[in-house]
């Protein structure tokens, strides 16, 4: 028997971040193989026209919940939706409410967080630092906690080159900078912001490292583990392969290659793709919990969920087989979906620049308004634009993470427990998963019908016509040019128009 499903049996469960990706993952893992579970409260921020409970019941209706409901038909009634707001004091949660999670739960698992790359500064505070620092403070207060589990991101640490499973120290302590965030206005916020980052890239990165400390010295008198998983992609076999809601990661270059208007993107073929599967990081997750709880480590452990050092993939071999299967199971014609709808169909380290990127769109525009449809394709390539520079730093890098914590917990799981919660990424199949992505992505995401490929290759073919007129008009445009300016392009203009007539 599982230790690990038996542990979760009975237990009250209180997940952050539920309504995102891994949240959804994590609540469907936990359902499915611990269907005897207590309950599970979810932290759910208001919206306008939805209740909590029919918020709750738009997360069930996915896909991904469909087995789930065959083992455990009364799951709505095991989901306990908390009104709650991360940018509130004590998260704006309701004195009742505060006092049954206070009481009850056992195990958090902290997933919310703003994953937005260019968030300002104060926001991503907010979100990656301060409600940690609150939730910790809320978990310091329950009598039966017995573990809690913070995702963080591999990628906090990504101004070093080899990154242990250590917490590293920060220029400025995250208090300091919580503080301060309380009087500073937003401009000189915004002018420090490029200091206090320092070498990482972005506002992401550095306030989940701050995130990190908060959770070392909050958390210092708990049972406490901390997951770094690398960049996370689609779903390897659990609950079945290919399963993605959203645009995060390599999920928003796929529908970008699959609808065909941009040709490259600039990256570094070699480096390696830390690409990790949904299940992967849930399954290590739900094994850190378990080993947190039941064996009570005397330090905070951190466990790197990625793939580079045991089963490396590099962007040139995960963009061939993109396109591989590509070839197979071509995408819909564009916009469709118009918030799928930014593109490129290789990874090379060559690249266009801007103008040959939006050319082609602005062409596109011109044939949709012709045909009575409306021009959207330049707005779109230039999101596009924006999102790929931002993940120009992630795809230019590679790095080295030690995994001695995540290999000691494997060893520690029965084998029934290394079958139901593997997250031995020696065993990933990179080809078969990359397909299993594309699927995913084509069928879940933008919920094309496979019925409908053939009409999609014939929509790619006219998407490369159109690409392949406009570089050849690009360069006679630029060859006359030269020829007006430059005496050396007119001899060899010349000279070519003279063995012609020869």
């Amino acid at each position: 028997m599982s230790m690990i499903a038996a542990f979760y049996s009975s237990k009250s469960i209180l997940i952050t971040g539920a309504t995102g990706f891994l949240g959804k993952v994590l609540m469907e893992k936990l359902f499915r193989t611990s269907p005897d579970l207590k309950i599970i409260y979810i932290l759910v921020r208001p919206k306008a026209g939805q209740t909590l409970q029919q918020r709750v019941f738009q997360i069930l209706n996915s896909k991904l919940f469909e087995k789930v409901k065959e083992i455990c038909p009364d799951v709505h009634e095991k989901i306990r939706p908390i009104s709650a707001d991360l940018n509130q004091h004590d998260f704006g949660i309701s004195k009742e409410d505060m006092e049954e999670l206070l009481s009850s739960t056992n195990v958090i698992f902290h997933c919310a967080a703003t994953v937005r790359f260019d968030d300002p500064l104060r926001h991503a505070v907010q979100l990656n630092v301060t409600a940690t620092q609150q939730l910790l403070f809320m978990a310091s207060q329950m009598p039966k906690l017995e573990a809690f589990i913070h995702l963080s991101t591999a990628f906090s640490n990504c101004n070093l080159q080899h990154i242990d499973e250590v917490i590293y120290p920060c220029s400025v302590e995250p208090k300091k900078i919580i503080d301060s965030m309380e009087w500073l206005d937003d401009a000189i916020i915004d002018e420090i912001t490029p200091k206090l980052i320092g070498d990482r890239p972005n506002t992401y990165t550095y306030t989940k490292a701050l995130g990190e400390i908060v959770v070392q010295q909050e958390g210092a008198n708990m049972n406490v583990a901390i997951i770094r998983p690398s960049i996370v992609g689609a779903t390897w076999q659990e609950p079945f392969p290919g399963w993605v809601d959203n645009l995060n990661g390599p999920s928003g270059m796929i529908i970008a290659a699959g609808k065909g208007f941009l040709r490259s993107i600039k990256a570094t073929p070699l480096a390696i793709a830390d690409l990790i599967p949904a299940d992967t990081v849930i399954n290590l997750t739900l094994a850190a919990g378990w080993y947190t709880a039941v064996h009570r480590p005397k330090s905070t452990l951190i466990y790197h969920c990625t793939s580079g050092n045991l089963n490396p993939c590099n962007w040139l071999k995960m963009g061939l087989h993109v396109l591989e299967t590509f070839e197979k199971v071509p995408f819909e014609k564009a916009f469709r979906r118009p918030k799928a709808n930014f593109t490129t169909t290789s990874f090379t380290n060559h690249y266009w620049n801007a103008v040959s990127h939006r050319a082609p769109a602005v062409i596109y525009d011109i044939y949709l308004r012709l045909t009575g449809r409306k021009p959207r394709v330049t707005k779109l390539m230039n999101r596009m634009l924006r999102m790929l520079s931002m993940l120009e730093y992630f795809v230019n890098h590679s790095w080295e993470w030690s995994t001695h914590n995540t290999e000691m917990l494997m060893s520690m799981l029965s084998p029934e427990d290394q079958r139901m919660f593997n997250f031995d990424v020696r065993q990933l199949n990179w080809l078969e998963y990359i397909e299993n992505y594309v699927l995913g992505v084509k069928k879940y995401l933008l919920k094309e019908d496979m019925a409908g490929i053939p009409e999609a290759r014939q929509h790619l073919k006219r998407l490369r016509n159109i690409h392949y007129l406009f570089n050849v008009a690009l360069f006679l445009i630029i060859w006359r040019l030269l020829i007006a300016r430059w005496q050396m392009a007119r001899n060899i203009w010349f000279f070519i128009s003279s063995l012609h007539t020869l």
